[in-house]
């Protein structure tokens, strides 16, 4: 039996989906051969060296490393946990709190987990467009070394186009980019085959025995070495974000059909090189390539990494959307840029801070060798909870047993935790920037969840309960208007601000009163025969109506097209013609100590930059009146 959101892929057409998922999904961990080896044999000065037993042991390193993350955690096992389709941490961890007994100590902690997981992710999506676009410009110095100085100017300016052309969506971005990539893969392999042929004793190092063995002969340049390794599977939680733009049958076949097998046979390519030209570890990508070729091959990694910097920021935009929807981010304007397929969205606020985070990262390290330094840290703690997540819910909702558990925490939890450790190291030489990104938005999105709570309960209080509302409306007859009026309020048995001022001050009614309420939930979709729930208020005479309308964290909040259902149900309302009333309040710090003082600060300047109302739930701006009332916090 489908989901709703598979019928919208199916129907989006498998083949389409494959294209545009190669043109975002893969973008990321396709490019990273441009510099995760010349990462490792660069590292610490050079302490991986260019004999047989390092070489062959990194590329095991590598091999592995993507197998066993990537080809088997995440293609193989999270893309099956999925929520209706769609992807990322926040939405596992919606999907994990589901099966967790509510009020319980794993209840809290899902949650948590899912916002560390989330911010970390917001540290990588920063990264990376600046180390994808920079490591394949350096691809210039190899022929023209006179032009190095214009590789932050270029940079710059195609990391500007990339984000200028968000606003047109992932539909048509992945149209465009998919054959790039399809055409960058199969390039990569070519190239890593044309020196796998002469040297193929480079094959030996897919033999685990060599990964082993480098790991017990020189423990300490092996651990060094895994935390430039990690730079080889960067880019697999970007993939299990970007899921619910094209569904995880595209992805799974794209991976093994063709991304997988052109990466191994780069990485193998580049280590035949290295053996039989050590010199070359200073770019062994680009000096794969003949010079003939080394000119085409900077263009196509360039436009291969500006692909590669698309999946992340993709994949941010999915993140930040679930956090909103789960009440962890202010309002945020969202615009859908597929008519088909719902997942395919543009937040305007979450691209120019990315563009702003990217470019001061570009302008500051100048370099893909020291954005390297900086690399890692946030990919492998977002790897780490992941795996925590997927461990409660493979125990709450699968019911794995105990053993299973195990020895799925021992075979990637554990290689996770070397990465992490590997990776501390860098802390102090640029790591620490997207842990301090991920400290940010972590406070931010726990400090809305609490500030919102109290508002509520403030706002509550102010409005009181509507039984009372109606038996005053019963006593003084205020006079009725023609029309409708349609107020939006939360899911709380209060009367809404707007309702109750415009009642009590102006002493008018509409001849009918509709009562809104929009309900999120931690599903990514509600569909449309369980959208509305409707409710008479009061008696018949009074014509006051309540819907309670249900969406996902991933449906479009559309009021009066959740109102055109409701009136094929019976009631009483024309979207087109009714009158739309929105309760603002209006924040002022309070003595109350429930918070310091500068998360009061932090909420208030949330709450000032949240999404326009009106626009968020799509109202006809001309019949659209706001009032409101002041709340201390």
């Amino acid at each position: 039996m489908r989901t709703p959101r598979a019928e919208q892929l199916h129907r989006a057409g498998f083949w389409t989906l494959a294209v545009g998922a190669m043109g975002v999904v893969f973008g990321d961990i396709g490019t990273s051969p441009l510099y995760s080896l010349q990462t490792v044999f660069s590292i610490d000065h050079n302490r991986v060296h260019s004999t047989p037993g390092d070489v062959y042991g990194v590329i095991s390193l590598v091999f592995w490393s993507v197998t066993i993350v990537v080809s088997i955690k995440y293609v193989g096992l999270i893309l099956r946990a999925d929520n209706d389709g769609e992807g990322g941490i926040m939405a596992l961890a919606a999907l994990v709190r589901r099966h967790v007994p509510t009020g319980g100590k794993r209840f809290g902690l899902v949650m948590l987990l899912g916002v560390l997981g989330a911010s970390l992710f917001y540290g990588d999506s920063v990264i990376t467009p600046a180390i994808s676009v920079m490591s394949a410009i350096e691809g210039l110095e190899v022929p023209a070394p006179d032009l190095a100085e214009w590789v932050v100017p270029l940079g710059a300016v195609i990391i500007t186009a990339l984000f200028l052309v968000q606003r047109f969506g992932t539909a048509v971005v992945g149209r465009f980019f998919g054959p790039v990539m399809i055409l960058w893969f199969v390039v990569i392999g070519a190239l890593g085959l044309g020196k796998i042929i002469p040297n193929p004793d480079v094959i030996k190092g897919l033999s685990p025995t060599y990964a082993v063995a480098f790991l017990l002969d020189r423990p300490f340049v092996a651990f060094v070495a895994m935390g430039a390794v990690v730079l080889s599977i960067t880019g697999a939680e970007a993939l299990y974000a970007d899921m619910g733009h094209f569904g995880k049958a595209p992805i799974r076949r794209s991976w093994f059909a063709l991304v997988f097998p052109c990466l191994t046979l780069n990485y193998l390519g580049q280590g035949a090189l290295i053996l039989q030209h050590p010199t070359d570890v200073r770019n062994p990508f680009f000096l794969l390539a003949p010079s003939w070729l080394q000119w085409p091959l900077v263009v196509l990694a360039t436009a291969a990494t500006v692909i590669a910097s698309q999946a992340v920021i993709s994949g941010a935009y999915s993140v930040s959307r679930q956090a909103e929807r789960l009440g962890y981010l202010p309002r945020l304007t969202v615009r859908h840029t597929s008519q088909s397929e719902g997942g395919q969205i543009y937040l305007p606020a979450v691209n120019w801070i990315l563009f702003a985070g990217v470019m001061l990262l570009l302008l500051t390290f100048r370099s893909s060798a020291k954005l390297a330094t900086a690399y890692g840290l946030a990919v492998t703690g977002t790897f780490l909870l992941t795996t925590t997540l997927f461990l409660l819910y493979a125990d709450a909702a699968w019911h794995w047993s105990r053993r299973r558990l195990v020895l799925f925490g021992l075979l990637f939890g554990l290689l996770e935790i070397i990465y992490f450790a590997a990776n501390t190291t860098k802390i102090v030489h640029g790591g620490w920037l997207p842990v301090l990104i991920a400290i940010i938005v972590a406070t931010g999105m726990i400090t809305w969840r609490r500030g919102g709570r109290v508002v509520t309960q403030r706002r509550t209080e102010k409005e009181g309960p509507l039984g009372g509302f109606v038996d005053w409306l019963d006593q003084c007859q205020p006079t009725r208007v023609p029309g409708t009026a349609v107020f939006l309020h939360p899911d709380v048995p209060t009367v809404p601000l707007a309702l109750r001022e415009n009642a009590a001050v102006n002493q008018v009614l509409h001849e009918h009163v509709v009562i809104v309420s929009a309900i999120s939930h931690n599903v990514p979709h509600v569909g449309r025969r369980d959208r509305v729930e409707i409710e008479m208020i009061g008696r018949k005479e009074d014509n006051i109506t309540r819907l309670r309308v249900h969406f996902g964290f991933q449906d479009d909040q559309d009021i009066p097209r959740a109102l055109r259902v409701a009136r094929k149900r019976g009631v009483d309302v024309d979207p087109d013609d009714a009158y739309y009333f929105l309760s603002r309040i209006t924040l002022h710090r309070g003595p109350d100590p429930f918070m310091w003082t500068w998360r009061k600060r932090l909420f208030l300047a949330m709450a000032h930059n949240a999404a326009n109302p009106t626009d968020y739930y799509r109202l006809p701006e001309a019949r659209t009146v706001v009032m409101g009332a002041q709340v201390k916090f």
